[in-house]
Formats: structure tokens, C-alpha cells, sequence
């Protein structure tokens, strides 16, 4: 046919031989050494739902006026922009529902991490900026936890009537080897106060500039060490009391330990923890909404017992909300019949399991020497009625829950004022995303 001459003259197709590979083989390898210039939209760096974008709108509906009247820049003054107390509070308050704990782990975050970046808009932060700012506005947090939680009460989110209280004990930051008897502090101070002289008169007698600051660097260190020496035997002394205190009240005939104080962080104290191991804590005092995961108050104590500690927070509850509660589930360790006594009188009524007797006898019946709380107390405890009404303390069992999982496990400061200020960051935190929850349910 004539459709099979039309390529007929052409030569055949040789099939190609495989030639062995020679030379060194050519691939991408990665050049970081190069500067790449990329265009980022900042603001959409996190979505819309994001965790931040509900913190950032809290934050900037706050009154920050008293932390902004101590920056000295002003528009007719000389001086460096200060970083704004808006981003500061907004920055520890994401960081602590993120379990960020360390002032330089968040600064690194601010380069580094999309949600931080967002946060920041490109402002700088430093590591010591931050860290003085979460240790030195305690007050700030504590007003700004009571205004969130009365403007929950307004729009009726929160009951107030009815509030659970109870204790977390969190690992102080501080070695179970810093606790020293006093004869052994007595000897650290004079040997730190001797340093601290020696060096002051070295700094008077050196003109090298170099010098002087590595002797006045060396004696900052000395005299700071010589503070915390101070503040422990302070601790002792408040240690001797209260064990002797105790020790009028009942005498059962063993002689007591002598007591110890730490060097690092004097406010803490041996603790028996949840485990059943002993080690330096503080006891955080908690006292929720019954039922809800929203805090009312924290406290800060050094006591290892709740037993004594209803009353105070009851007191303080009066003074934030302006009234006390009509019902205040506690657990068993707060049982003290002085405060149940206290509460009668104020018409608050006390739910707390009474203890079980070691001779087998009822918790519930009548005892010797109960007064009339103590009497309504036990016949409330022993209906079905308080049994219904104290399920909703186990609520607030999540709050501690979700601090554990936040890595308040162990502080990173030390002295009960600035781990006051991190446990209300941790509380404030805590009422911001479970109040959004609450108001989009």
C-alpha cells in the first residue's frame, strides 16, 4: 500500500547503549548561608479562633493607666519607647496557658514562634523585661482577677452563692539541702557579712575601673547572699512560735525537732506533697465557683495543713465580692471548729466531711463540746441533701488539673510574693479562656 512506503528510506533506530556514570553526580544540596527576604502577613500568623486573639481582646479592654504613668518617655521628654504593659500582660498570659515558665524560654518564642510574632507585631522584648514585670505587678493581677470575675457575675455567668476552696501543694524552688539549723546560719551570716566588708573596702581602695566592677559585682552577690541569710533566721524565729503555739495547745510528750529554714527561698517550708514525699513547697489556696472551673481568690501560704485556713479565705472572699457566700464546700482538712463555729454566726453554711474517729464511732453523732455550728454542721454532713450539694467540689479539682498541665509543677522564683504574682497569672489566665467558654457556650 502506499502508506507503508512513506517512511520506508528511513534508517533504523538504534537502541542506545548504557554508558558507565562518570564524574561526581549534580544535586540541590541546601545553602543556609544565604539571605532570603520573604513578605509575611503577620496577622494571619494564627487563626481566627486561636487561644491569643481571645487574650489579646481582654487585654485590650483593660485599664492599664497605672503601669503606663511610670514610663519617664514621654512626647516632651528624651528617652527610648518603653515596651507596653499591654503586650507584657498579654505575652506571660499566653505563655502561661502555653506552660511557659522562664522570662529568656519566652523571649526566644518571640523570635521564633508564629503566635508570639503575632503578639509582638514586631516589637522587641528582652528576657529581664519580662521577668521583672510578672514578679512586680502582683497587685495588678489580684485587681484585675476580681474585676473579670465580678464582670462574670453581672452578665450572670457565674453564681457566687455557692464557692469550694481547696489546697495545691507546688514544688518551691528551692534544695532540700538549703535548710540550715540556726547555729549553722549564724556562722554563714558572719562569714557572708566578713565578705561583704572586705570587698566594700577593696572597691574604696581600687581606682581600676575593670576591677571595681568585677569587686562591686562580687559584692552585690555577698550582700545578697547575707539578705537571705537574714530572712532565713527571720523564718526560724516565725518557725519557734508557731511550734510553740502548737505545743501549748497539746503536749503529747515527744520532744520536737529542731527546727531548719532554707537559704534560697525562706518562705518555704518542708511539705508533705502529693505523692507522700516530703520536699520544700508553698500551699496554694484556691477557692473556685462550686460546679464551675472559674477562681474567685488565691492565696499563698507556707502552713503545711489546710486545717485553719477556711476562715481567711471566707474573709477574703467577703472582701472581693462584697459578701459571703451562703454555702463553702471545703475538703476534710479544713474541718476546724473554730472556723465552722465563725461561719455559723455569719450564716454560711459549711460543707466539709467530718473526720473519721480512730475508735470507730459515728462522725455525724453529737460530741462533747460542739457548739451550735459544730451540732448543725454534723446533722447537714450526714443528709442526702449535703451529699448532692458537695459533689460540685470536685469541679475545681480541673483547675488543678489544667495548672499541672500548664507546668505548675515547679516555681522558677522564689519568696511568697512573687509566687503570688505567678499563681495569679495562672488564675487570671485560667477565668480568661474558661469566661470565653462560658459566654460563646
Amino acid at each position: 500500500m502506499p502508506g507503508d512506503e512513506l517512511f520506508g528510506e528511513l534508517p533504523e533506530a538504534r537502541r542506545a547503549t548504557e554508558v558507565e556514570p562518570c564524574g561526581a553526580p549534580r544535586l540541590l544540596e541546601p545553602k543556609r548561608d544565604q539571605v532570603e527576604l520573604r513578605a509575611v502577613d503577620i496577622e494571619s500568623l494564627i487563626g481566627e479562633s486561636h487561644p491569643a486573639r481571645v487574650i489579646w481582646a481582654y487585654v485590650e479592654g483593660l485599664d492599664l493607666s497605672e503601669l503606663e504613668a511610670r514610663i519617664k518617655a514621654r512626647d516632651d521628654r528624651p528617652g527610648h519607647p518603653a515596651t507596653s504593659p499591654r503586650l507584657l500582660l498579654a505575652l506571660w498570659l499566653v505563655a502561661t496557658s502555653d506552660g511557659v515558665g522562664s522570662a529568656r524560654a519566652l523571649e526566644r518564642l518571640c523570635d521564633n514562634h508564629d503566635v508570639y510574632r503575632w503578639l509582638c507585631g514586631g516589637v522587641p522584648v528582652n528576657y529581664h523585661t519580662l521577668s521583672d514585670f510578672r514578679v512586680g505587678n502582683a497587685d495588678l493581677l489580684d485587681r484585675l482577677l476580681a474585676e473579670h470575675l465580678a464582670a462574670l457575675a453581672k452578665v450572670g455567668l457565674v453564681n457566687l452563692d455557692t464557692l469550694a476552696q481547696d489546697g495545691v501543694r507546688v514544688r518551691a524552688s528551692a534544695g532540700a539541702a538549703s535548710f540550715r539549723r540556726e547555729a549553722t546560719l549564724d556562722q554563714h551570716l558572719a562569714a557572708a557579712e566578713a565578705v561583704v566588708e572586705q570587698l566594700k573596702r577593696e572597691i574604696d581602695a581600687n581606682s581600676d575601673a575593670s576591677n571595681q566592677r568585677i569587686k562591686a559585682a562580687r559584692e552585690r552577690a555577698a550582700r545578697e547572699r547575707s539578705e537571705r541569710l537574714k530572712a532565713a533566721q527571720a523564718a526560724l524565729g516565725e518557725i519557734k512560735q508557731q511550734r510553740k503555739q502548737r505545743a501549748e495547745k497539746r503536749d503529747n510528750g515527744k520532744k520536737p525537732k529542731e527546727p531548719r529554714a532554707s537559704t534560697s527561698d525562706a518562705g518555704a517550708r518542708v511539705m508533705k506533697m502529693a505523692d507522700g514525699g516530703f520536699r520544700p513547697a508553698y500551699n496554694v489556696q484556691v477557692t473556685s465557683v462550686a460546679g464551675e472551673q472559674i477562681v474567685v481568690d488565691v492565696e499563698v501560704s507556707n502552713n503545711g495543713s489546710d486545717r485553719g485556713l477556711m476562715r481567711p479565705a471566707l474573709e477574703r472572699s467577703r472582701i472581693r465580692n462584697g459578701r459571703l457566700p451562703r454555702r463553702h464546700l471545703a475538703d476534710g482538712g479544713y474541718g476546724s471548729a473554730e472556723d465552722i463555729e465563725w461561719a455559723h454566726t455569719e450564716e454560711v453554711e459549711v460543707f466539709c466531711p467530718p473526720t473519721q474517729s480512730k475508735h470507730g464511732t459515728d462522725p455525724y453523732l453529737p460530741r462533747r463540746g460542739d457548739g451550735p455550728g459544730v451540732l448543725a454542721w454534723r446533722a447537714r454532713m450526714a443528709s442526702e441533701a449535703a451529699n448532692t450539694i458537695y459533689k460540685l467540689r470536685s469541679i475545681c479539682e480541673c483547675i488543678h488539673a489544667r495548672w499541672r498541665n500548664w507546668d505548675l509543677r515547679q516555681l522558677t522564683v522564689r519568696g511568697p510574693e512573687k509566687v503570688r504574682a505567678v499563681v495569679l497569672l495562672h488564675a487570671l489566665t485560667n477565668n480568661i479562656l474558661q469566661g470565653h467558654r462560658l459566654a460563646t457556650a
